[in-house]
């Protein structure tokens, strides 16, 4: 009985340390989500309206508290102050495969696509995106804030994209949005992870039926026909009743022809991205109030990028076509590009510097439908900043800090 009691108080004693231990650690995760931070910058670009000169950025319980010059913002003394030259909202990467395709390029760290089947709509990015990924916390060092990610090009449909900030350790901590896009190729890169479809025609073939059958089973769904249990039914049905986005790669003008096509015949929401020769068809695709997401501006000219420009960024924003820039997909180490150097050379080759800038955070943004939480450093908004040390689309500038829901994910040393 004695040796009973003594175990049973042990437990107990054991219990409330654990207790304790929790409740320390729940007080500091507590304190984190409760951080109260001043960014100041020499120049701080809100996208929302002129920069500010001298300006300050309030932060509080992970939101933008208030912004605006130095002079009319009284700092609470209790907030931790960082300094910058230069202030933006965290930078958006509206297309890429980061969390998918890993850093080591070998079998066990490339995801991104599978090529079982040239048509699987049904595969989600957030059953393969490993948040520990190198390559995630390099994007985030980058003062990218939030990327759309997901499965690759090279399939007709290879799987749903989602929207992540780079932070946390599994993809429940990351995400922002599962299920935003499903990912589509139209072009030659098809061809060559499949036998078939082996040309342009059969692969559009091959998508049109598709496509009519998800329009039927759509309308059986409408009517209560249908269960629920044929996954890849139901995802394509979701895109004929526009409640997920197709984004359609195309390069080629032809290609980008045969989308625009499809698009008007089936009916369903798209963003275009790649468009290498997006500027062979400015009418067109402004007619039908596509979006772009244009191909990374360094891409390497060949096959159905052959003729792409430095300048495409620049002529679609100025006939009013929403743009934003992608890293991107890269068959080689390290498989991920840096949008902020991509905007900085459509910035050099007629975009302009505030153009670029708003192509990367609020234009990407309301792109990709989270311009409520994201893009803009406004009052209640994700508190999502990046600090630099001078202009951020210069090759030398440094990221001197990044924030990312109001709290400092990376500072360098």
């Amino acid at each position: 009985m004695n040796k009973r009691m003594k175990l049973i108080k042990r437990v107990i004693k054991l219990s409330a340390v654990a207790l304790i231990a929790v409740t320390f650690s729940a007080s500091l995760f507590a304190d984190a989500a409760e951080a109260q931070i001043a960014v100041k910058g020499e120049t701080v670009y809100t996208m929302n309206g002129d920069a500010i000169t001298n300006g300050v950025v309030l932060i509080k319980d992970g939101k933008i508290e208030r912004v605006g010059r130095e002079n009319r913002v009284r700092i609470p003394s209790d907030y931790e102050v960082y300094e910058a030259k230069v202030v933006t909202p965290g930078m958006i990467d509206a297309r890429s495969v980061v969390g998918l395709a890993g850093y080591y390029n070998q079998d066990h760290d490339q995801d991104q696509l599978e090529t079982s089947s040239a048509v699987q709509p049904e595969l989600r990015a957030s059953d393969s995106y490993n948040a520990r990924e190198f390559l995630v916390e390099y994007l985030r060092e980058q003062g990218v804030t939030t990327i759309q990610t997901g499965h690759g090009p090279g399939a007709v449909i290879s799987g749903q994209m989602m929207i992540v900030k780079p932070i946390g350790t599994n993809v429940d901590q990351a995400l922002v949005q599962d299920a935003t896009m499903l990912s589509m190729t139209l072009g030659s890169g098809v061809r060559s992870n499949f036998s078939s479809p082996g040309t342009r025609s059969k692969a559009v073939s091959v998508l049109r039926q598709e496509l009519i059958k998800a329009q039927d089973y759509a309308a059986q769904r409408a009517e209560g026909e249908t269960n629920g249990t044929d996954l890849k039914s139901e995802v394509l049905a979701d895109l004929i009743d526009g409640e997920i986005t197709a984004l359609v790669q195309a390069q080629t003008a032809q290609d980008i022809n045969t989308a625009l096509r499809i698009q008007r015949e089936f009916g369903f929401p798209m963003i275009l991205e790649g468009a290498a020769e997006a500027y062979l068809l400015i009418d067109e695709i402004k007619e039908a109030s596509i979006p772009v997401i244009i191909h990374p501006t360094m891409a390497r000219p060949g096959g159905d990028m052959k003729n792409v420009s430095f300048e495409t960024a620049a002529r679609l924003q100025e006939a009013g076509i929403p743009v934003a820039f992608q890293s991107g997909y890269e068959g080689y180490v390290p498989k991920t590009r840096v949008v902020r150097y991509e905007a900085g050379i459509a910035a050099a080759n007629g975009l302009g510097m505030e153009n670029a800038l708003y192509a990367l955070t609020v234009g990407a943004a309301e792109i990709l439908g989270i311009d409520d939480r994201v893009g803009s450093l406004e009052r209640g908004k994700d508190a999502d900043i990046a600090m630099f040390d001078g202009d951020p689309f210069e090759y030398l500038t440094n990221v001197e800090g990044v924030i990312i829901n109001g709290e400092v994910v990376y500072k360098p040393e």
